[in-house]
C-alpha cells in the first residue's frame, strides 16, 4: 500500500493539475482502498463534455445531496453516515458502486475550490474516522498545492491561455492527438478543436508548432 507520507511528497511535486487529477488520484484511491476517486477543481468544470458536467451539478448540489452540504459548509472531510441514515443514503444514491462515499474538501482563500470524492461498492466496508483523518491531511496537502499554483497563475496570464488551455498546450507538447486528449480530459473531440482555435487566436500563431514554440516557456 502506498504511504501516507509518499502521497505527501507526491502532492508536492505535481507538475500540473492533470498530474493531481490522474496519476496521484489513483494513489490516493489505492490507499483508501476505494472503488472509485475523482478530483475535481470546479475552474475546470465548465469545459467538462456536457453530460458529465450536468452529472457532477447533481451530484454536487448541496440541495440534492448532504454530503456536499457538509463540505460547503463545514470544509471538512465527511462520509455519508456522518449525514444521513443508512437508508436514506440509498434512496438518495441507490448505485451499488456508490454504496459509500467519502469526500474531502480542496479550499483556496477561504473558498471551496474543488473536491476529492471516494466510493466503495456494495459489500465493502464503510469509511471510518481513520479514511477521514487520513484524507483531512491529504486535502490540507493538496489545498496547499492549489494555493501555490494559483499563485504562477501570472505567467499564464501573461501568455493569455486559461488554465485548461494550457492543459491541452501541454498535451499538445506531448505528441497528443484531438482524441486522445478529448478522452484524458473527459472533453468531446470538437471542443478540443474549439479551444485549439482560440489558443491560435489568441497567441496569434496559425498551427501547433507554431504556438508551441511561443509556448516554450510556459510548458517547461
Amino acid at each position: 500500500m502506498v504511504a501516507l507520507q509518499a502521497l505527501f511528497r507526491a502532492i508536492a511535486q505535481a507538475k500540473d493539475e492533470q498530474t493531481l487529477r490522474l496519476h496521484i488520484s489513483a494513489q490516493i484511491r489505492e490507499y483508501f482502498s476505494a472503488t472509485r476517486c475523482g478530483l475535481f477543481l470546479f475552474a475546470q468544470t465548465p469545459l467538462v463534455d456536457s453530460k458529465i458536467q450536468k452529472a457532477l451539478q447533481i451530484a454536487l448540489s448541496p440541495q440534492y445531496n448532504p454530503v456536499a452540504r457538509y463540505l460547503l459548509e463545514r470544509h471538512a472531510p465527511v462520509h455519508e453516515a456522518l449525514v444521513v441514515e443508512p437508508k436514506t443514503w440509498k434512496l438518495i444514491c441507490p448505485r451499488a458502486d456508490h454504496w459509500h462515499v467519502m469526500a474531502g474538501p480542496i479550499v483556496s482563500a477561504g473558498q471551496l475550490v474543488g473536491v476529492v470524492g471516494f466510493t466503495r461498492k456494495q459489500g465493502m466496508p464503510a469509511f471510518d474516522l481513520q479514511n477521514l483523518t487520513d484524507l483531512s491531511a491529504l486535502c490540507l496537502h493538496i489545498s496547499t498545492w492549489v494555493a501555490t499554483a494559483n499563485s504562477q497563475q501570472p505567467l499564464l496570464q501573461t501568455e493569455r491561455l486559461t488554465p485548461r488551455e494550457a492543459q491541452i498546450a501541454s498535451l499538445v507538447a506531448q505528441g497528443r492527438t484531438n482524441a486522445e486528449i478529448s478522452a484524458e480530459l473527459w472533453i468531446t473531440e470538437n471542443s478540443v478543436k474549439q479551444a485549439l482555435k482560440r489558443m491560435f487566436r489568441k497567441l496569434e500563431v496559425s498551427s501547433r508548432t507554431q504556438m508551441l514554440a511561443k509556448l516554450s516557456t510556459v510548458l517547461k
